[in-house]
């Protein structure tokens, strides 16, 4: 029987198991998936991962499964209801930041051709596979991560510092830090 390696920071919770094996460090270029790790990342800001996971699905009902154009239309009125849903982090700021995000990815897509095309130019276009012994060695941010942050911002991207940035390469697969020795490296 082969034993499943995952890395250190994966808890025995079924949804951080799945999240670990079939999405983390995974190559995605589907704009709609980018837009809603890059939200989700900046959701997570000042709180654990798992707990993001666990209100995924109310901001996918609340979000318009990351409609980009639906999002950017929704007014502040809007988004102030939504903080009486305990499913969402009740952040004004952080909520307010799906949208404004949305509509500086609108922004974004009519300067270039392609959003997924220009994010993966972070790594020309090639995950960079790091060199993890170990979760805690892992960088919390790079030299792409802080200038994607720069860009992002200058553009009217809200919660994207550099770390954050880099938790966003780490879980689309611009990076992968998997532990050396996990079985989904």
């Amino acid at each position: 029987m082969t034993t499943i390696k995952r890395c250190g920071w994966c808890s025995d919770d079924p949804l951080y198991i799945a999240y670990h094996d079939e999405e983390w460090g995974k190559p995605e270029y589907d704009e709609a998936k980018l837009f809603e790790m890059l939200c989700l990342e900046g959701q997570q800001a000042g709180l654990s991962w798992i707990t993001v996971l666990k209100k995924r699905e109310a901001y996918q009902q609340h979000f318009f499964q990351y409609c980009i154009d639906d999002i950017a239309k929704l007014t502040d009125d809007q988004l102030e209801l939504k903080l009486e849903d305990k499913g969402l982090i009740r952040h004004i700021g952080k909520l307010k930041a799906i949208r404004d995000n949305a509509i500086a990815w609108q922004s974004l897509k009519q300067q270039v051709e392609d959003v997924s095309t220009w994010l993966w130019e972070r790594v020309q276009h090639q995950p960079v596979i790091n060199d993890v012994p170990d979760y805690r060695q892992a960088p919390t941010q790079t030299e792409p991560s802080v200038e994607l942050s720069k860009q992002l911002k200058k553009l009217g991207f809200k919660f994207v510092g550099p770390t954050t940035c880099y938790a966003f390469m780490q879980a689309v697969g611009m990076v992968n830090d998997h532990e050396n020795d996990c079985s989904f490296r």
